[in-house]
């Protein structure tokens, strides 16, 4: 198994990208940490495993409180953390000449802040068991091209690849290894709200013809927190079935 004896924290860890991956790590032997907004975060981990193997936390990603406290839980469960995934994150709807400062605020908490504050207090773990570790964290195919009506989203989605870059060179001796994964459309509950018609319509921007299942995601961000890419850091890796190459 690829992470056996590994313990790896996961935000957004109650659905999509986050609960394909718990559920990956699991399988190859990690003891997993799931946290989200979401108040049933704890029973979506009873329904995965045991508590020996996986918990869950109800946590606000965008508070430096409640992030500090999740890694404290995470050592008090499971004495150590190697593996951490950023995937918690939201998205928004409106043009720059329509952004309220309230939404503005909203998104750059949780995509941005939040990731920062995932980094920051992983890092101070790994440190303080020197012994290094992975991170990887979870942007987007907005985050390297743009779209009109997700402004917000795709300034916060940008500022978290080039954030991996400098926290990946800051750590690289460290052994720490910072990377990120930018997917394409992904069928998650996120896209609950879509039409059929906006379905179809994000579906053709896709050379490749689909939505992307959460687990083909997952599998990458098992890769790169695997020993398998032992040599990789700082390095943003697209999976987006063919969007950003047109």
């Amino acid at each position: 198994m690829k992470l056996d004896g590994k313990v790896a924290v996961i935000t957004g860890g109650a659905s999509g990208i986050g609960l394909a991956t718990a559920k990956l790590f699991l399988k190859e032997g990690a003891k997993v940490v799931i946290a989200d907004v979401d108040e049933n975060v704890k029973e979506v981990a009873a329904q995965l495993g045991d508590i020996d193997e996986i918990v869950g936390f109800n946590t606000d990603i965008s508070n430096d409180e409640e992030v500090e406290l999740l890694f404290k839980r995470t050592i008090n469960n499971f004495g150590h953390v190697d593996i951490v995934v950023a995937c918690a994150g939201i998205r928004s709807k409106l043009m720059c000449h329509e952004e309220t400062m309230e939404e503005w605020n909203n998104v750059i908490n949780v995509n941005l802040t939040g990731v920062f504050l995932t980094n920051k207090y992983a890092i101070i773990e790994m440190l303080r068991q020197n012994t290094g570790g992975s991170i990887i964290n979870i942007s987007s195919v907005l985050g390297v091209v743009g779209k009109p009506t997700s402004f917000a989203y795709c300034a916060s989605k940008s500022a978290v690849i080039n954030m991996t870059r400098s926290i990946a060179l800051s750590y690289i001796k460290d052994k720490i290894r910072v990377n990120v994964v930018a997917p394409g459309y992904v069928d998650t509950p996120l896209l609950d709200e879509y039409t059929e018609e906006m379905k179809e319509e994000v579906i053709s921007k896709h050379p490749i013809d689909r939505l992307a299942d959460p687990m083909e995601i997952a599998k990458t961000i098992l890769f790169l927190a695997s020993d398998d890419s032992s040599f990789i850091t700082g390095e943003t890796i697209m999976v987006d079935g063919g969007y950003t190459i047109q």
